[in-house]
Parts: C-alpha cells; sequence; structure tokens
C-alpha cells in the first residue's frame, strides 16, 4: 500500500499510552481522575444528542463566565490537543515559518510539524528561570515567521511567565504580523496568582486549555481555544473537518463541573499543596538532583547531575515498578519530569522507590 503523506506521530504520546503505567506512576501529569458519582447529575438528566453545532449555548454561556471572556472568542472543543490543532490550523499554510519554545510539549512540534509548518525553536533556559529569551527570540523572528508557540505555566517544568513578558512576546510578534499561540492547560495549578488568560492580554495572542491536567476531568475532553472574533469563526468553521459536532453528553456533564466548580477546585488545590510539600521534602534530600524549590503546578524537571536519565528510568521500572517521564521526551536528556497529581500515598511511595533507585544508579554507574 502507497500512502500519500509522510507519517507524522508523536513518540511521546505512544510512550506514554504504552510504557508509563506503573504501580506508582509519576509520569502523569495530571490530577487524579475526579468521580462521576460525585458529580450532581442524573442519569435521567443526561441526553444523547442537543443543539451542539457551534457551541452549545449553555456550555458557552458558562465557559464565557468561567474564563471572564465573550463567547463570541471561545471555540469548545476535544481536550487541548485539538484546541491546538485548531489553534495552528487557523493561522499556518504549509511552508510557514513556526517558532516553538525548547523544552516543549512535543505534540506542540508534531502538530505544527503535520500542518506543514517550518519549525524553528527558542530556548526556555533553567539558569533564566525557565523565561523565554525576549532578545533570542527577537533574533530569531523573520518576516515570513506567523506563529510563536509556548506554554504557561510551563511543559514540563511550571514556571509561570509573567504578562509584562506575554504582552512582550505579543508585540514582537505583530512587528512581523505573527500571532502568538500560549497552551494554558495547567495555568489553573497557580491557584493562589489567580488563573488570568493570556488571551486578555493583546488581539494577537490565541489561547488553549481544558478542564482534563489540573481537575481529574480528561475523559470530559472539554477544551477550548480563545482568539479573536475572526480567529474563533475560523476555527468553528474548521473544525466542521474533524469533530463536526461534540458528544452532548459530555456537554452536559461539562456544564455540571463549571456550574459546581468550587469543590472540584478545592480538591485539585488541596491534593497539590500536600504533595508539593513531599516533592520538595525529597527534592531537598537529594544532592544527586539539582532542581529550585516546587511553586505551583503539576509537574517539576529536575536535572541529574551523574549518570544517565535512560539508566535511572530503567532501573526504576524494573526494580520498583515506578515511572517517570525520560527529559529525551523534551530534548533534555538529562532531566525527567515527575507529576505530583496523583494520590498522595503513591507519591510518597514513588518518591521512596526513585530515591532507592537514584542511590543504586550512583553506586553502580547505571543500571543493572
Amino acid at each position: 500500500m502507497t500512502f500519500s503523506k509522510r507519517l507524522i506521530e508523536s513518540p511521546y504520546m505512544y510512550w506514554a499510552k504504552t510504557q508509563q503505567a506503573a504501580r506508582f506512576n509519576l509520569g502523569n501529569s495530571g490530577v487524579l481522575p475526579y468521580l462521576l458519582r460525585d458529580l450532581p447529575v442524573r442519569l435521567e438528566d443526561l441526553e444523547l444528542s442537543g443543539p451542539s453545532f457551534y457551541g452549545w449555548p449553555p456550555l458557552q454561556a458558562a465557559l464565557a463566565h468561567h474564563l471572564g471572556m465573550p463567547e463570541e472568542r471561545i471555540v469548545h472543543a476535544v481536550g487541548t490537543s485539538m484546541s491546538n490543532h485548531l489553534a495552528m490550523a487557523v493561522i499556518l499554510d504549509p511552508g510557514d515559518d513556526v517558532l516553538i519554545e525548547r523544552p516543549t510539549y512535543e505534540l506542540l512540534i508534531s502538530t505544527a510539524e503535520y500542518l506543514g509548518g517550518r519549525v524553528r525553536r527558542f530556548n526556555r533556559r533553567p539558569e533564566n528561570g525557565w523565561l523565554p529569551d525576549l532578545a533570542e527570540l527577537k533574533r530569531q523572528l523573520r518576516p515570513e515567521t506567523r506563529l510563536i508557540v509556548l506554554s504557561n505555566l510551563h511543559n514540563p517544568s511550571s514556571a509561570r511567565i509573567p504578562d509584562a513578558i506575554l504582552k512582550d512576546i505579543a508585540s514582537l510578534a505583530d512587528n512581523v504580523g505573527a500571532s502568538v499561540l500560549v497552551d494554558e492547560v495547567y495555568l489553573d495549578a497557580a491557584f493562589a496568582e489567580g488563573p488570568k488568560t493570556a488571551a486578555r492580554l493583546a488581539d494577537n495572542i490565541l489561547v488553549t486549555s481544558s478542564l482534563t491536567k489540573v481537575y481529574g476531568l480528561a475523559g470530559l475532553r472539554c477544551g477550548w481555544m480563545i482568539g479573536n472574533p475572526e480567529a474563533a469563526r475560523r476555527a468553528w468553521r474548521l473544525n466542521d473537518l474533524f469533530g463536526v459536532i461534540p458528544a452532548h453528553t459530555a456537554e452536559q456533564l461539562t456544564l455540571a463541573v463549571l456550574t459546581n466548580f468550587a469543590p472540584i477546585r478545592d480538591r485539585a488545590q488541596r491534593l497539590l499543596t500536600v504533595n508539593r510539600e513531599l516533592l520538595n521534602q525529597f527534592l531537598k534530600s537529594r544532592s544527586d538532583l539539582e532542581c529550585p524549590p516546587h511553586t505551583h503546578g503539576t509537574v517539576a524537571f529536575p536535572r541529574l547531575r551523574h549518570g544517565t536519565v535512560e539508566s535511572l528510568c530503567e532501573h526504576l521500572r524494573k526494580h520498583h515498578e515506578a515511572t517517570v517521564v525520560p527529559g529525551r521526551f523534551f530534548e533534555m536528556p538529562q532531566h525527567f519530569r515527575i507529576g505530583i497529581g496523583c494520590p498522595t500515598a503513591v507519591l510518597a511511595e514513588g518518591l521512596n522507590r526513585l530515591g532507592q533507585s537514584l542511590d543504586a544508579i550512583g553506586v553502580t554507574g547505571g543500571a543493572d
């Protein structure tokens, strides 16, 4: 059989779906699942189909209230991944120049390449607090650049970009007629600072996010893109090619979430607060890891000072039934990503086992 299009696939997603699962999974970046039985809904109140064409009106209104943005700027989509696909497809034509942060979530690169973008990179370095280097970004911009892509909170480090820097990036992009895409799927995990979307800062900023990661609601697949009204209109029409209409039952369940949101938010915040303290105690105890104290978010991205992360991950899985995400998926092979959204007991024992593997590879120089 001959295929007419070159294969674009996601190495990270394949690993996550086939290798991440473990008794002590510290690789998952989201909060543990919220249970359907805890939502205030009855089966008899749900329907399979409804008037869900270009946004189900009750859900669009609830999203507008939740996000503090006008309905005409919000496009409901299937998770953040499809929202990113729509946002990039609205902006990019094949051959367009795209600047994407490094390190980043691998699907952002794969999606841009699938759409025909010519991907180049700008750095977010740990010595700069993982913030974008505006001088480097300015040097990287070209007249043909059409999109700058970054995440906030940063995946994999959880660093937050201040509004002032986001405004500067939008201004730099505007100078060459480009847009900025900000993936905000982890932003709500900056609870104390308040989840204020970058979409409010400039007309050329598009934002994507969802309820999936921070609130344990991955199964609802409730995501969204926020853009100016013309970008939103184009995304709705483009989604006719992909999603057509959403699952109405999921829309109804999402509406129930948004109208009873406080306990779901508070549950996530309590869990992450307790687990963050465990993580920070662990990091403080390890001279073989380099990582600043964790202050917000669902993930951390420590650097292994000696040995190899691949040996660490192999030993951790083989001997301790635990996983973390190898840094090679973020183009930083001496780092690894730890998720703290799992049950507290799982995190505590997972960190204990991670410490045992770190001790073992420190003694042996690698996995046995």
